[in-house]
């Protein structure tokens, strides 16, 4: 399936106007990056910054994301924990 926008040229205009108070673009660069960008300013100007994407797979569940989380968290902890281990801050417990 392509990926076609319609836009109106007032809308064109708006956006290439949003996208030149937000950067140094010119107009005429402001224009050929909104079509680089197939007429999404906000892209645009996350381009423009370097933002970009971070959350490249998507959550499949709230569940999923609670144990991620987790997960996360304890490997942290754990690290953490051994570091302090290995520096004699801390004492194992049995």
């Amino acid at each position: 399936m392509d990926n076609i926008s319609l836009v109106q040229k007032y809308e064109i205009d708006g956006k290439i106007q949003k996208i030149i108070r937000q950067t140094d673009y010119s107009y005429d660069k402001s224009r050929e990056k909104l079509k680089e960008y197939n007429f999404d300013e906000i892209l645009v100007i996350k381009a423009y910054f370097g933002i970009t994407n971070k959350n490249s797979t998507p959550i499949k569940s709230v569940n999923q994301e609670i144990y991620k989380q987790l997960r996360i968290k304890l490997d942290t902890s754990v690290r953490e924990y051994k570091v302090r281990l290995d520096k004699g801050e801390a004492k194992i417990i049995i």
